[in-house]
């Protein structure tokens, strides 16, 4: 079955405006083909608010400069010696991948909230497209941004003498890998933007999910320094495991554990809170 909606022409046109119809199933639902073009479409109108925006790039931008530099360099004395920082780089860059997804992310739940104050989403509910596609771009373009992040993080971690000791497919699963657990982590912050009242308050709430994540983990510093109850927290951390395996894929090392652990993790995230995020979308007033 499919529906279409026909436009009036300006006047003095021929007849009306040719619209392209939207397919939908028996049951009403937008067909898979229609969804990826209204897809593609939203995050085209995302990217060219990047555009027009560059600003709102700084993050993406220089959050991975600033985060490699003082980590390195503050305590990388500290952890690996002095005059050892290039050890370091190798223990802490992987660890950061997951760090920039963590961060990114917390960026679309305030996007979202954002563009709800500004009467953006009322207009796209209105409109006859999936309610998933709509966050579905916004994650879409998102996870440019973190891939961007990604890039001038490697980019600045070799220019501290980070070494590939595997491969570069090995480098690109690491990377892969952090895509994938940073997309559900989206969900999450997305499911949060629509909960919450202010973009404020999403920040707020962010930073007391990141916090313990990011510091609780084996991102910065190896675990068997910490003490018992903090390590076991830190053995079920995701964040722990994407930067172990990330970590053992660049450096060398055992490598299923951590990653099948980090797939679970994402999957399990994605399932609980992106029909969440999308049901909340369709009832938010």
């Amino acid at each position: 079955m499919s529906t279409t909606t026909v436009t009036k022409s300006p006047a003095g046109a021929a007849g009306p405006a040719p619209v392209r119809p939207v397919r939908t199933d028996a049951d009403g639902r937008i067909g898979l083909r229609a969804n990826l073009r209204h897809i593609g479409a939203l995050a085209r109108r995302n990217a060219l608010q990047i555009k027009q925006d560059p600003e709102s790039m700084f993050d993406a931008v220089f959050m991975p400069i600033i985060f490699i530099l003082l980590f390195v360099y503050v305590f990388g004395g500290a952890i690996s010696g002095k005059g050892n920082n290039d050890v370091y780089v190798n223990y802490v860059t992987p660890g950061l991948m997951a760090m920039m997804g963590m961060n990114i992310a917390m960026g679309v739940g305030v996007g979202i909230n954002d563009d709800f104050k500004k009467g953006v989403m009322d207009r796209f509910r209105t409109m006859p497209i999936a309610r998933s596609s709509v966050l579905i771009a916004k994650i879409v373009v998102e996870l440019g941004r973190m891939m961007i992040a990604t890039a001038i993080l490697l980019g600045m971690g070799f220019l501290l003498g980070l070494t590939i000791h595997t491969s570069v497919l090995h480098l690109l699963a690491a990377i892969g890998l952090s895509v994938v657990f940073g997309a559900s982590l989206m969900w999450i912050f997305i499911l949060l933007g629509l909960s919450l009242k202010s973009a404020q308050a999403v920040q707020g709430m962010a930073m007391l999910v990141l916090m313990p994540l990011q510091f609780g983990s084996s991102i910065f510093a190896p675990t068997t320094t910490m003490p018992g109850w903090l390590e076991t927290f830190t053995d079920y951390n995701p964040l722990s495991n994407l930067a172990d395996a990330a970590r053992n894929l660049i450096n060398g090392g055992a490598v299923a554990h951590s990653v099948w652990m980090t797939l679970g993790w994402s999957l399990a995230i994605t399932l609980v809170t992106a029909p969440l995020a999308v049901s909340r979308f369709r009832k938010k007033t």
